[in-house]
């Protein structure tokens, strides 16, 4: 799988970091204008856990992100 570390403004609710709001991809700012879905991975060895979040961009295009609960990074898969 394609991984590339990105930073993202997230909101911040009781939890933490819940959902993204926007993300630098390459120097661009792109604004998460709808979450599309959402869902939790869990490695079967490994137990880290990553949210992923698949979102249309402000760019109008779908991305797929997801936030690596180990490392405490968010990242971009596609």
């Amino acid at each position: 799988m394609y991984r590339e570390q990105i930073d993202v403004i997230s909101y911040s609710g009781r939890k933490g970091d819940e959902r993204p709001v926007t993300f630098i991809l390459r120097g661009l700012r792109i604004d998460v204008v709808e979450i599309l879905d959402h869902w939790v991975e869990e490695g079967v060895e490994d137990k880290v856990r990553k949210r992923y979040f698949r979102v249309k961009g402000s760019d109008g295009n779908s991305h797929r992100i997801y936030y690596d609960e180990k490392v405490l990074e968010w990242f971009y898969a596609s």
